[in-house]
């Protein structure tokens, strides 16, 4: 077994161990770390650490410069212009300039690419025309005036754009790897990085190590010599890792062990802008009847679920847009939206009679990722809907990464999903299903009309009330069932300080450091 170790990591530069090592339980495996086409937390959550565009957030969430020093925006706030930092370069030494963003962000929208972030930067001058190959790269409003300069140029005036610049398919990445090997080069641990920290081993399924990168332009701020991921999608595995020294901190401990864990002053709860939701594929039999999707949708009872089952300081949800989001004008979303899906056993009955009578329904499965929690929510709809709907449900449970690929693909009936938001702004949970690929494949020209017209008006008071409009006719078409506003449990071991948790859900450890605890 010694013998198998020492090859692993000989496949790689040699894993450099530290005593003050900051070490993270990482949830599950990623697929890669190409930030173009990633989109889970644990992903995004290793590419924070080792990537970074224009901006990053900071302690408050507020976009503050990154690898772009300065920037200035003209007067209708269409066309942002980014002065980088003069001496970038990548971990292996080489220069990082405006063209290597405009090869990045082209990368994301390229048709070939099919990326599923494309959509994030649709807000940009022809970029939605290129990735539907309706324009040419040339047409887009990306452009490097000079080795430092980059020029973007906007549809219409989009007040939360610096806020996208921090997002991870906005990050530049390594023209050199990509080229080089363009499937699999951040499926490795030898890609030049650009932010505070560097991998130095990748053993999938097992851990990620990372170094401080002295090539980064602000290393001195960086703390730590060195990260340890370790790998495992199981809560309880995790949670031992922590108890027993082998790692510092790692998120969504099992709701049983809370208690325990709170009297032991480990346990502590960040906030979060997401929602935890289950998703019909609306174009399936028997969830392409509304009719249908209402009845299992009105058939939740969340409250018992979430105090018994989720816990962990979470709120039942009954619509998307989650209460830590702002509108336009700065208020709360959600306070003005109010509740928008019901709980009616009664009326979930009579929906499902009139929709089906005294035919039989098609089996139905649930698909959802493996995680004690995930399995436990699902068992717990499934006596629900058996209960209040008299319909038995079957669950599947499938690795992360198969998970994923197959509800992008349609390949389902109703499945677990979750999205946190991306910024501060309704719109990141709205455009989700505007988008052509969505995981529901709902695609109602009235919604898309609606999301279309608040993306370009400057008129704030209108724009909030084509939101709301949008999210009603959302949940008048019934596409997902809200579960709960998600919150980040995590537990942390003494001694490791100015880590930072996001909104977005992602941690940052740039700052991050462990004090000697006697």
């Amino acid at each position: 077994m010694c013998l198998i170790a020492l090859v692993l990591v000989g496949c790689s530069e040699e894993r450099v161990w530290q005593e003050n090592a900051v070490v993270y339980a990482l949830e599950a495996e990623p697929s890669d770390l190409d930030p173009a086409m990633t989109t889970s937390l644990p992903e995004s959550i290793a590419e924070l650490q080792i990537f970074e565009g224009l901006t990053r957030l900071d302690k408050d969430n507020v976009p503050q410069p990154a690898l772009a020093e300065r920037w200035n925006v003209s007067d209708d706030g269409k066309t942002w212009t980014f002065v980088l930092r003069p001496g970038l370069v990548w971990s292996d030494g080489t220069a990082i300039t405006a063209d290597d963003f405009v090869y990045s962000w082209l990368r994301v929208l390229s048709p070939e690419k099919a990326s599923e972030n494309a959509y994030m930067l649709f807000c940009i001058d022809k970029a939605e025309e290129y990735f539907s190959e309706k324009a040419t790269a040339e047409d887009v409003g990306i452009k490097a005036l000079d080795h430092r300069t980059l020029q973007v140029r906007l549809k219409n005036p989009v007040p939360y754009f610096l806020n996208l610049t921090a997002f991870h398919c906005f990050y530049v990445v390594p023209r050199q790897a990509v080229e080089k090997n363009p499937e699999t080069w951040a499926a490795t641990a030898d890609f030049p990085c650009s932010g505070p920290f560097r991998i130095t081993s990748w053993i999938h399924s097992g851990e990620i190590d990372f170094v401080k990168n002295e090539h980064y332009w602000d290393a001195t701020a960086v703390r730590t010599e060195s990260l340890q991921f370790p790998i495992s999608d199981s809560q309880a595995t995790r949670l031992t890792m922590v108890e027993s020294g082998q790692a510092d901190m790692m998120t969504e401990p099992p709701p049983a062990d809370e208690a325990r864990l709170e009297e032991k002053g480990l346990y502590r709860v960040a906030p979060y802008s997401g929602l935890y939701y289950y998703v019909f594929n609306v174009t399936v039999p028997p969830f392409d009847d509304v009719r249908v999707r209402r009845a299992f949708a009105e058939a939740i009872e969340r409250k018992n679920l979430v105090e018994h089952v989720v816990r962990s300081h979470k709120q039942p949800a009954y619509s998307l847009v989650s209460p830590e989001i702002s509108d336009s004008e700065g208020h709360e979303f959600r306070k003005a939206g109010g509740d928008i899906q019901y709980e009616d056993a009664a009326e979930a009955k009579r929906l499902l009679q009139e929709a089906y009578g005294n035919k039989s329904l098609p089996e139905i499965t649930v698909l959802y990722n493996t995680n004690e929690l995930h399995k436990a929510i699902a068992e717990s709809l499934q006596d629900m809907w058996k209960r209040n709907l008299g319909v038995t449900v079957y669950l599947r449970n499938q690795e992360s990464k198969v998970f994923m690929e197959a509800r992008a693909n349609g390949d389902y009936q109703i499945a677990r999903a979750s999205w946190i938001a991306d910024y501060d702004d309704p719109m990141t949970f709205l455009e989700v299903f505007s988008a052509q690929d969505n995981d529901a494949q709902y695609h109602n020209p009235k919604y898309n009309a609606l999301i279309e017209e608040a993306q370009q008006t400057n008129d704030k008071t209108r724009r909030n009330e084509l939101m709301h409009e949008a999210e009603k006719l959302l949940f008048d078409d019934c596409v997902i069932i809200p579960i709960y506003y998600t919150t980040q449990p995590y537990v942390v071991r003494p001694g490791i300080q100015e880590y930072h948790w996001s909104p977005l859900g992602l941690i940052d450890f740039k700052y991050a450091y462990k004090e000697q605890v006697k």
